[in-house]
């Protein structure tokens, strides 16, 4: 058994995705003729196409049209990403440094494995990670825990060796319901929304984290 683990999300943590996906559903509004505003996107950040589809349409999107309109977003998304694609300043060198300290690394994101290959792929770190658990694996999405106590699994490593790095309210809660250390990052969500969801870490930046105080998290919430 791997000793530490720390897991991913991707949008808005790996990739600075946050405009490429408000594009991507705004553009989806428009063939639908509906709206969406920033707020409505903002407030939904990090959860499923389905849910967010149902929370903000779903008296004018039909059941069996769901899952068809949140493919046709992601194709939107990927071609937005891959013209300029927006790496987080900091995170390959912060996946170093987690690797060469001996940190098992995953991905748990709500997104379709599509989306999670071309963020990899993006970083140059692809090759950096030991397993990766996508929306299309999971049965509930954040913040239900399932997507990280799936990550943790595959990895091998027991939920209160592992750490969670995030930057929405339903992937700390996510984080905290698996039993494991919820790092927040500013962006998505203030850092006062970040701590009010229970975070134990809250940082502006990835260049904030290194292997030695995760570790140190760890230990302390294991204690």
């Amino acid at each position: 058994m791997r000793c530490r683990a720390v897991i991913f999300d991707v949008d808005g943590v790996l990739v600075d995705s946050y405009r490429a996906h408000l594009e991507a559903w705004q553009r989806l509004a428009s063939r639908l003729g509906l709206g969406m505003s920033e707020e409505q996107f903002a407030s939904m950040f990090g959860r499923r196409n389905r849910d967010i589809i149902r929370h903000h349409w779903g008296r004018h999107v039909p059941d069996d049209r769901v899952e068809a309109c949140g493919d046709w977003k992601e194709v939107q998304y990927r071609e937005i990403l891959q013209a300029d694609f927006p790496a987080m300043d900091g995170a390959a060198e912060l996946l170093d440094a987690l690797k060469a300290a001996g940190f098992a690394l995953a991905v748990g994101s709500s997104g379709p494995p599509e989306n999670v290959r071309i963020a990899l792929e993006g970083l140059g770190r692809a090759h950096l990670f030991d397993a990766t658990v996508c929306g299309t694996e999971v049965r509930i999405g954040k913040p239900d825990p399932e997507v990280f106590l799936k990550a943790a699994e595959k990895l091998g490593v027991e939920p209160r060796f592992s750490a969670v790095v995030e930057d929405s309210t339903a992937g700390i809660e996510a984080a905290r319901r698996a039993g494991m250390t919820a790092i927040a990052l500013v962006g998505t969500a203030t850092r006062e929304t970040l701590e009010a969801a229970g975070a134990g870490l809250v940082v502006e930046s990835l260049r904030e984290l290194s292997p030695g105080p995760i570790a140190e998290l760890i230990e302390k919430r294991r204690g």
